[in-house]
């Protein structure tokens, strides 16, 4: 809106014209003037009332006028006539076709408008393309930026739903269909004291025993599967008395911190709300700047209709959903959950009233193609055995009980072009974005060894500087915990300089011998080149080698002379790690005694100061370079911080250890 009002404006054929932002809440109109004002875009001004809108236009001001529709309310007839008047509306799909979108028209009655809105509306009483839509524009669009384009431009991400147990959904029977057609077409204070309907369901939707459980549910699902992600969530819920009800029982679960209500209280609200939500502009932007941030224990909002659209937080990965919606409304609260972010491949909405038991009832406009944006979780438990088949196809024959090289070597065999490699994690990549979605389901245990040796097989042929056809993917945390915890990956061996061979050793080894010298090598260069990734030197061998590669990929050298300069970059490798300085450690043991004074530990700073001593002294002792990668580091390094927690008398404390040992692993 800011590009298209600043073309307007300058725009000589439209002879200074008024552009005119419209929305329909004060929030948004805070929102955008405060874009408007950090792009510096001259001659704008916001209107703080209705006299001043009436003012303006009645004076014929040529500038950008922000303004909310609710000023229009008393516009008696026409304001301004002139046709170079351009009104750009967001939030199209709403007010305007009732009696605010009526006097806007009215008072500016040559006034070209453009609608902008994420969810058109296409109903027999409601319609957005009849508001807003040009005979000569396609479909009713002048332009469209669809849910499909926006994943492949990784603009936003799928969301897939899961619904919970038929226990914890409300009686359908008991819901009149009409409450159904109403209930997103009223305010929330008109539902409570305006539906009869409402008041019954709300009744069943509140019981406490269904409170209970829900509560219970969605601590238990957060806890298991979007916490050890470090990712947070929305809970939607009835109505502000069902905001107070959950916050109550999720503190049973949760500490109140973890927790907070976003909700506009009404002036029949009972007082002890006010004390514990009500919130003002600046209070509530520093609730959200701590939701947003992944190091504040703040991890889940509740809410009833503040926050569900127009709210930002892209580490918000699930909604926990507990309130009927349907069409536009449903479409904009859960695409709160859709903003990419790191490690985040998915969002996810938790049906507790059964609104997505058909999709297509639930959003009845433009179903084909938010059908494939919006599906069921348990769509890929289905895809996924076909998926893990698909990738295994690419190495029949082989040996998969094999550990390391020997089970490594025979598999990279089968993946000799950059055709068949990017064949290959493509169909990798698909299969890990369903593991990382359903992780840590039981489903996936029967799936689990052959999910692994995949994993490794596509670790060890990754390029070392993305020349792949594709964009690789990157390992989700999910992935990761399963190799860290579970693996031994055997290419990490750190032996490189004994293999660096004189040439005359190489004029005499056969063909195959070279061939299988070559690949122990190719492995132990790229594990070095992806360690120190970030170093520009170590690129520009990792191009070097890719070059190498294709060409023996391409026999345009045989493996002799492969080896050879693989040999070469082996040898400038390893003089480079010779000349890096290894990272210092020393300023860990500030954050890890941070980490045991966090933990709320009974001892004194003085013993806390020991403790850590002592596990930095025997981690430095014990560790080597690479051991997160390994079984015998892993085993070896927890063994020595338990020996060292037993000392003090920690060693039972399992969430201490745990956040030691996460801590230990990130930075030794």
């Amino acid at each position: 809106m800011v590009y298209a009002a600043l073309q307007l404006r300058q725009n000589p054929e439209l002879k200074s014209p008024t552009v005119i932002i419209v929305v329909d809440r004060i929030d948004l109109n805070s929102q955008i003037t405060g874009t408007f004002n950090a792009a510096n875009i001259p001659n704008t001004v916001t209107t703080e009332s209705r006299e001043e809108l009436k003012r303006l236009l009645e004076q014929d001001t040529r500038k950008i006028i922000i303004t909310t529709i609710h000023k229009f309310a008393e516009a008696d007839g026409i304001l301004n006539e002139r046709d170079n008047i351009i009104v750009l509306v967001d939030e199209a799909h709403r007010t305007q076709e009732g009696d605010l979108g009526k006097k806007m028209r009215e008072a500016l009655p040559n006034a070209f408008l453009f609608g902008l809105t994420g969810t058109p509306i296409n109903t027999r009483d409601r319609n957005t393309f009849w508001a807003f839509g040009a005979e000569e524009d396609k479909n009713g669009y002048m332009n469209k930026y669809g849910f499909e384009q926006s994943l492949k431009d990784k603009a936003t991400l799928p969301i897939y739903f899961v619904p919970r147990s038929v226990e914890l959904h409300i009686n359908q029977k008991a819901i009149d269909e009409a409450f159904h057609e109403m209930i997103d077409q009223l305010e929330e204070d008109d539902k409570i004291q305006l539906s009869k309907r409402a008041a019954k369901f709300g009744v069943l939707v509140k019981s406490p025993d269904r409170i209970r459980k829900v509560c219970k549910n969605i601590v238990d699902h957060y806890k298991e599967h979007i916490e050890p992600s470090n990712f947070k969530g929305q809970i939607v819920t009835f109505d502000r008395e069902a905001c107070h009800l959950y916050k109550q029982e999720i503190n049973k679960y949760l500490s109140p911190e973890e927790s907070a209500v976003v909700m506009t209280l009404g002036q029949k609200d009972p007082e002890d709300w006010k004390d514990k939500y009500s919130l003002t502009d600046d209070e509530l932007a520093k609730l959200l700047d701590r939701f947003r941030d992944p190091s504040d224990p703040l991890k889940l909002l509740i809410v009833t209709s503040k926050l569900l659209t127009g709210f930002d937080a892209p580490i918000n990965e699930v909604m926990y959903l507990d309130k009927p919606m349907k069409d536009h409304t449903l479409l904009q609260a859960i695409c709160r959950v859709n903003r990419p972010y790191k490690n985040k491949d998915h969002g996810l909405v938790v049906d507790y009233l059964g609104i997505f038991d058909n999709v297509a009832n639930a959003l009845n406009f433009d179903i084909k193609e938010i059908q494939n944006v919006i599906s069921n979780l348990n769509k890929l438990k289905d895809e996924f055995p076909l998926a893990l088949e698909t990738c295994l196809a690419y190495f029949e024959g082989i040996d998969r009980s094999l550990e390391g090289y020997e089970g490594l070597l025979p598999a990279q065999e089968c993946l000799l072009t950059n055709e068949r490699r990017d064949q290959f994690a493509a169909d990798y990549s698909y299969l890990a974005r369903h593991w990382e979605a359903l992780s840590p389901d039981s489903f996936l245990n029967p799936y689990e060894t052959d999910y692994k040796w995949l994993t490794q097989v596509y670790q060890s042929i990754r390029p070392t500087d993305s020349n792949g056809k594709l964009v690789w993917y990157v390992l989700g945390p999910k992935t990761l915990d399963l190799i860290h915890e579970n693996t031994t990956v055997q290419i990490i061996r750190d032996d490189l300089e004994t293999l660096i061979m004189d040439a005359d050793i190489l004029e005499k080894i056969s063909e195959k011998e070279a061939s299988k010298r070559a690949k122990n090598i190719e492995i132990k260069i790229e594990w070095k080149l992806h360690k120190n990734a970030n170093d520009p030197r170590f690129e520009e061998l990792g191009k070097k080698l890719e070059e190498l590669k294709n060409k023996h990929y391409k026999n345009t050298i045989n493996s002799i002379e492969f080896l050879k300069g693989l040999l070469e970059i082996a040898k400038e490798t390893v003089i480079l790690e010779r000349e890096t300085p290894a990272e210092p450690v020393d300023n860990t043991k500030e954050a890890l005694t941070q980490l045991f004074m966090e933990c709320k530990i009974e001892q004194t700073p003085v013993i806390v100061e020991k403790i850590v001593n002592d596990i930095d002294s025997v981690v430095k002792y014990t560790r080597f370079d690479g051991w997160q990668w390994t079984d015998t580091g892993e085993k070896e390094i927890k063994k020595a911080l338990r020996k060292t927690l037993l000392k003090y008398k920690l060693h039972k404390d399992q969430e201490l250890f745990d956040k030691a040992y996460e801590y230990i692993r990130e930075h030794y």
